[in-house]
């Protein structure tokens, strides 16, 4: 099929790259310039494991261009992807200002058009999204000329930054919306080669065909929100947990695996730390707690949700004060900005509400990313965080250190000489990534996220507690 793709973000970009490996003729279109001019010339903006030698390849085939035209794009398109952002408003409601000014684009040109279309919503929008944007289309066309042949479909993704990849090619479940059984048709015809798991990327160990979930507009747009909002809710009532197994003496590792082992739990997002960031759980929790409210239904389970996680940022520094009672003055590092690994994704991140803190409170703060360090430069959002190139850099002279992103390649630092570097040897594991017994005895006083430390002289164990690989928001 002949595809077109407007925005070119995280959702768009890997869903324009997986649509061509699944052997259709795709073009995205974006109206940043910059930006479009780094995919034209090959590069990815963004960073994602694969992303970069998927696009060239895709690039190389001859089935994915860029370029900014939205009109040419949409006229040789069967299908039109809108993946533009829909960012939080200060209310909590979703800025669908985007997707609004994509759709009436789309009307216009098409306007006259009687090739029937789908124009199908990959962006995150609120439930009536589907028939608000079918009537935009509508409006968009030329004045006293009949409405464009077009069918809006809801085409929810579910890509976790840092794996959006392997998520892409290797969903859980393709969830597809429409009250029209051709459009439905053609989504599942579209989707076939990877459904059927016969594209790049797909795991052909696993078995049978990824499932395919059909549904109406509002049912579709909703699965994303409740999705999202499940996940929220399990990592913040984990959370808690780990504040109680800070008082009573419990870990919360292994409480997570004990729970966790019940099917109709899971271990999965279970796993105690300093809570959700990132461009995802936090917009659209807000976001769904803002339509309930609009409807008169007051969503106080998700209030709570949202309050746990903004605690679990403080707690981190209430965990400093109990060992460094006074912050003015003290030099703090962290390891690790970005809201979670192998991303570049600054939006939402623990680390920036951390440094707000205790910038509040008179400390210094130092960081330090696998990512953004070894970048040219430091972007606006950690101006107030000193710059160190590497996790050496930032131990000299701190009073502690935290693990605030649980990038794989903390857990190999050399502690013992970052111990040496550091006026005092104190670390806060945010992530409970790290093993406080190797830590314990190499002279740090190491505290986690509802762990107490272990005590002094105890044997290093062979497996580090926790696991960078684990699943994470």
């Amino acid at each position: 099929m002949r595809i077109a793709v407007i925005g070119t973000g995280y959702v768009g970009l890997v869903s324009a790259v997986s649509l061509a490996h699944m052997g259709h003729t795709v073009v995205g279109v974006d109206n940043n310039a910059e930006k479009l001019a780094q995919l034209q010339g090959g590069k990815s903006p963004i960073y994602e494991p694969g992303l970069q030698e998927d696009l060239t390849l895709a690039m190389g085939t001859g089935r994915l261009q860029f370029h900014g035209n939205l009109v040419a794009a949409v006229g040789s398109s069967t299908v039109i992807f809108i993946a533009v952002g829909t960012p939080p408003l200060p209310s909590g409601a979703s800025d669908t200002r985007a997707v609004a000014t994509v759709a009436s684009a789309i009307g216009v040109a098409l306007a006259g058009d009687r090739q029937p279309r789908l124009v199908v919503n990959k962006s995150t929008v609120p439930m009536g999204t589907g028939a608000w944007v079918q009537d935009l289309v509508t409006r968009g066309a030329a004045a006293g000329s009949a409405p464009p042949p077009v069918t809006v479909v809801s085409n929810p993704e579910f890509l976790r930054e840092g794996q959006a990849l392997r998520d892409s090619y290797n969903p859980d479940r393709i969830v597809l919306g429409s009250d029209d059984p051709a459009a439905l048709l053609t989504m599942e015809q579209l989707y076939a080669p990877l459904i059927k798991r016969r594209c790049r990327g797909c795991d052909i160990s696993r078995p049978g065909p990824i499932p395919l979930i059909k549904t109406d507009l509002a049912s579709a747009e909703m699965i994303k929100y409740a999705a999202n909002a499940f996940l929220a809710t399990k990592v913040s009532f984990i959370n808690e947990l780990a504040q109680l197994c800070d008082c009573v003496g419990a870990d919360i590792t292994l409480v997570a695996d004990g729970i966790g082992l019940d099917k109709r739990i899971g271990r999965a997002f279970l796993d105690a730390g300093i809570g959700w960031g990132g461009s995802c759980l936090p917009k659209d929790v807000s976001a769904l707690m803002h339509t309930a409210n609009s409807r008169g239904i007051h969503p106080r389970l998700l209030a709570a949700v949202t309050g746990v996680n903004q605690d679990q940022r403080r707690l981190v520094v209430r965990k400093l004060q109990q060992a460094l009672p006074v912050l003015q003055g003290r030099t703090i590092g962290l390891l690790g900005l970005t809201f979670k690994p192998n991303t570049d994704d600054l939006r939402e991140a623990p680390a920036l509400d951390i440094a707000a803190e205790l910038i509040r409170l008179g400390a210094t703060v130092k960081g330090f990313d696998p990512y953004w360090s070894r970048q040219d430069h430091w972007p606006k959002a950690l101006a107030s965080i000193q710059h160190c190139a590497s996790a050496m850099a930032l131990a000299k002279g701190c009073d502690a250190l935290v693990v605030v992103t649980e990038w794989p390649e903390f857990k190999l630092l050399d502690w013992a000489q970052l111990g040496r570097e550091m006026h005092q040897r104190l670390v806060v594991d945010g992530r409970n990534c790290l093993d406080g017994v190797v830590l314990t005895a190499a002279g740090f006083h190491w505290q986690g996220m509802g762990r107490n430390p272990p005590p002094h002289g105890s044997a290093p164990s062979s497996t580090a507690s926790g696991s960078a690989s684990r699943s994470a928001p």
